[in-house]
């Protein structure tokens, strides 16, 4: 796969912009661990090989477990392996990514509300739209994932 264009140098603004709403959700409060998955679980429906590949690296970095990133597409038949929150975000996370399908129901918002503070809840769908709009440029531009480019150096 080749690169079609590196648009962190094309408009190193626009990245710059992202990188303050990344910064953002890094200080929201959220935990750490409970927005990777949520990271992660985008890129899966996504089909962002490169930032299934960073995010995958930095759960396993936080000590995440490999049975755990296995399961994570498949979170809602994993059993306790998922907190309650993360439950919650995850399938919160799946209802606004898929947002054109779903149109995220009533039902699907009552649920995240019931788990996650206002402030939380917004937070945490900046961050599932953020990952979005991540996974948009990287597929578009055929980012290929870190571990490829380093496998080549």
């Amino acid at each position: 796969m080749k690169m079609r264009l590196d648009y962190t140098k094309a408009a190193p603004g626009g990245v710059k912009a992202f990188g303050g709403v990344y910064g953002y959700i890094l200080q929201s409060g959220l935990e750490d661990v409970l927005v990777e998955l949520v990271y992660l679980r985008v890129s899966q429906i996504n089909g962002c090989a490169y930032c299934l590949d960073m995010h995958t690296r930095d759960l396993t970095k936080k000590g995440v477990s490999v049975q755990k990133l296995a399961l994570v597409q498949a979170w809602s038949e994993a059993g306790s392996i998922f907190s309650a929150r993360e439950q919650a975000a995850l399938a919160w996370a799946e209802t606004v990514t898929l947002v054109a399908q779903t149109h995220v129901p009533d039902a699907a918002f009552e649920a995240a509300a019931a788990v996650f503070s206002e402030k939380e809840l917004a937070d945490l769908t900046m961050a599932i739209s953020l990952m979005n709009a991540y996974n948009r440029l990287a597929i578009s531009f055929r980012r290929e994932p870190d571990g490829l480019q380093a496998d080549k150096s």
